[in-house]
């Protein structure tokens, strides 16, 4: 079993987490467990997964069977868009834990906010979150692909700041407004689709400066992510790839090659996914 080198970033409510995860989106459930006792085989300590991703299951199991104790892995997982009424995701978040088959997870996460349905009220569905804390069953509770009005209705409305905020954050979609309210009130960001689907990996001022480190456009764009102070978590199936991954703690960017990569920022044109504002899409 590897060494975990993987540094914690202590949450707004004391807890602590991995800074460096692996995301289980897209894996089909059939290759959830290998995929997964091969990351923590390698080394990592925090898996996120999700109601939607449909693979809570396997990645249980995975952990289960690991050999690891289960307090040595940070599990998130996040609400579906189907349960956001406070009795459905009363329901779901015990859901998610029967799939699990543990009695906690270390973190939940409202999906999406959804202000287009549910009357536009994903203060309701925190609320119930906060509720899933208090009584233990999820040791942290956040927010997914949160805008920053979304953020300040919480603050205005409800007790509990969220300790994330999971948002897409990568070089051409550096997502600065988010990220710094995120600093300013206590709440780290974690980024999904930290490669931006491998768009990046071409990029002229990535490749350069991954041939003047000497790694690969991957680590590079990760390294980044890790010296801003971000939470990532790439994903992939492959062992060789799920290795490189998390060869991103020996070496360092310096402060010219930081800037150049958040230089490469370009705006909404450079967003990836679904606008917050707007995405709505509901499970069958």
């Amino acid at each position: 079993m590897a060494t975990n080198t993987i540094p914690d970033i202590t949450l707004n409510d004391g807890n602590t987490i991995p800074q460096l995860g692996f995301g289980v989106f897209q894996v089909e459930p059939r290759d959830t467990v290998t995929a997964v006792r091969e990351a923590l085989r390698i080394g990592y300590r925090h898996i996120d997964t999700a109601q939607m991703y449909g693979n809570e299951s396997e990645v249980g199991q995975a952990i289960r069977t690991s050999g690891l104790e289960r307090e040595e892995v940070f599990v998130t997982s996040k609400l579906s868009n189907a349960f956001h009424r406070p009795d459905d995701a009363r329901k779901a978040i015990q859901s998610t834990l029967d799939e699990l088959r543990f009695n906690y997870v270390d973190l939940f996460l409202i999906h999406w906010p959804l202000p287009t349905l549910y009357d536009g009220d994903f203060v309701s569905t925190w609320k119930a979150l906060e509720e899933f804390r208090a009584d233990g069953r999820a040791r942290s509770i956040g927010v997914s692909n949160f805008q920053v009005p979304h953020l300040e209705r919480l603050a205005a409305e409800t007790d509990t700041p969220p300790a994330v905020n999971q948002v897409e954050v990568h070089p051409y979609f550096g997502n600065e407004q988010v990220r710094a309210y995120g600093r300013e009130h206590g709440i780290v960001t974690e980024a999904w689709s930290p490669i931006a689907q491998g768009k990046v990996l071409g990029d002229p001022v990535i490749t350069g400066i991954a041939g003047k480190v000497g790694r690969t456009p991957a680590q590079v764009v990760l390294r980044w992510h890790i010296q801003r102070g971000d939470v990532v978590f790439p994903k992939s199936v492959t062992p060789a790839r799920v290795a490189e991954n998390f060869a991103i703690f020996d070496f360092t960017l310096d402060d010219d090659d930081m800037a150049r990569i958040t230089g490469l920022d370009r705006g909404e044109t450079g967003r990836q996914g679904a606008h917050p504002d707007t995405f709505d899409w509901m499970p069958a």
